[in-house]
């Protein structure tokens, strides 16, 4: 209608699924959760590609949170958390969706349905001595988007949208992540075509 202005929809605390004709080979079969989107850009985690060659322990040796034969005694929990590629921006930074149990003030991010970020040493330290959040997952780098760019992206077909589930963002099972984003938004992944175009 002339005259009316449409209401920006955010996509804060929602799943970008990647259509499988995505022409951008780092983001194909990604479930990508959207941290932060406004006129000024979008910020979000890929949460279903693991590093194949790095451990949280690894992690937590390498930047001396823990000492070699600390590493050794972390919780199982710890040991067994995957370390994910975030994303292709600041990879060496390291960024932790976790569950609200646990807060740092001036440096958490309540997101939305009791998921926040943490982009600090400190909540590697927390999780390291047991007292960090009950759920969590570990990002390196993250994908951004320029202001209007996500918004582009996605009227290209280039993703598909919908409401965050957080069992899927901290469920560990990394392989199905993609199929199972699909179905919980009503779309079957047999019948997504990796041609583009129309029936």
């Amino acid at each position: 209608m002339m005259g009316q202005k449409l209401q920006q929809q955010w996509l804060d605390g929602n799943f970008l699924i990647a259509m499988p004709h995505m022409a951008d080979g780092r983001f194909a079969h990604s479930v990508i959760y959207v941290c932060a989107h406004s006129s000024e850009g979008a910020m979000g985690l890929v949460l279903n590609q693991p590093t194949p060659h790095l451990s949280m322990a690894d992690l937590l040796t390498q930047l001396r949170i823990v000492s070699d034969v600390d590493a050794i005694h972390l919780p199982h929990r710890l040991r067994a958390m995957h370390v994910h590629r975030g994303g292709p921006v600041e990879t060496e930074r390291g960024f932790v969706l976790h569950s609200d149990d646990f807060l740092i003030e001036s440096a958490t991010l309540p997101i939305q349905d009791g998921v926040c970020l943490t982009a600090t040493l400190e909540i590697l330290r927390a999780l390291a001595e047991g007292r960090g959040p009950a759920r969590a997952m570990l990002a390196l780098g993250y994908a951004g988007w320029a202001p209007g760019q996500l918004e582009q992206e996605i009227q290209a077909n280039g993703w598909l949208t919908g409401p965050a589930d957080p069992e899927l963002i901290f469920d560990h099972d990394q392989a199905s992540k993609w199929e199972r984003a699909l179905w919980r938004i009503g779309v079957d992944p047999a019948m997504l075509s990796t041609d583009a175009g129309h029936a």
